[in-house]
C-alpha cells in the first residue's frame, strides 16, 4: 500500500511539473471556455477586488489575469484575451466573450448592474442594444474607440467624453457598496457623487 501510494505521489507531481508545458486536453478547454459562457451576476462582485489599471478596473473571468493587465496597460493597444473584465464603475460592465460573439461588438458583451449590500443584479446585457442609465448605447459610444484599442474607451482613445467626471467615477468606485465599508472620500469627490445621485434620481 505505501509503495502505490509513493507511486501515485511521483506520478500526480510529475504531472503537475509538466502541466505548464503540455497543451490542454480538449476537456480542458472546453472547461475555461465554460466560465466565460455560464457567467451569472455572481461571477461579479466589488469592484476594488479587480486590478486597476489607470481609472479603470480588469479582471479575466477565465483566470487570464496577467494577459489582461498586459493589454489594458499598453499604450499601443492590443487585443484583449477570452475572459477580460473592464470596469470603470460598479454598474457597468464589458466581458470579453470568444470569437464569433459578435462581430458588431468585436466580441465584447455590455452589462449594467444593479448593486447592493446583497450583490450583483444583471439590469441589461448584450451587445448592440444595451442602453446605460444616461440613455447612451454603449455600442455607439465604444465603437468610436481607436482599433488598436480594442474599443476600450479612454480619454484618448477617440471616444465620445462621458457625462461623469473623475471625481464622480473615484466615488463611485470608492462607494461600491458590494465591497463592504466605502473609502473615505475627499470633498471633491462627496459633492461629484451628490450631484450624479441627484441627477440619476438615486438609480
Amino acid at each position: 500500500m505505501a509503495i502505490m501510494v509513493r507511486s501515485t505521489a511521483i506520478s500526480l507531481a510529475l504531472a503537475l511539473s509538466l502541466g505548464a508545458c503540455a497543451k490542454p486536453t480538449e476537456q480542458e478547454a472546453e472547461a475555461v471556455v465554460s466560465a466565460t459562457e455560464n457567467m451569472t451576476a455572481a461571477s461579479f462582485g466589488c469592484i476594488r477586488d479587480l486590478t486597476q489599471v489607470d481609472r479603470f478596473f480588469v479582471g479575466n473571468i477565465d483566470g487570464d489575469l496577467q494577459a489582461t493587465v498586459a493589454v489594458a496597460s499598453s499604450e499601443d493597444g492590443g487585443i484583449f484575451p477570452v475572459g477580460s473584465v473592464v470596469q470603470l464603475v460598479p454598474g457597468e460592465a464589458m466581458v470579453k466573450r470568444a470569437e464569433g460573439f459578435n462581430a458588431d461588438t468585436k466580441d465584447w458583451e455590455f452589462f449594467e448592474f444593479d448593486v447592493s449590500p446583497e450583490g450583483t443584479a444583471i439590469r441589461n446585457r448584450g451587445h448592440v442594444d444595451v442602453v446605460n442609465r444616461f440613455d447612451g448605447n454603449c455600442l455607439e459610444c465604444h465603437a468610436k474607440a481607436d482599433e488598436r484599442f480594442d474599443m476600450i474607451c479612454s480619454t484618448d482613445h477617440g471616444c465620445d467624453p462621458i457625462p461623469i467626471n473623475d471625481a464622480m467615477i473615484r466615488a463611485l468606485q470608492k462607494t461600491d457598496p458590494r465591497c463592504g465599508a466605502p473609502l473615505e472620500l475627499t470633498t471633491e469627490e462627496s459633492e461629484g457623487l451628490a450631484a450624479l445621485i441627484a441627477a440619476t434620481g438615486g438609480s
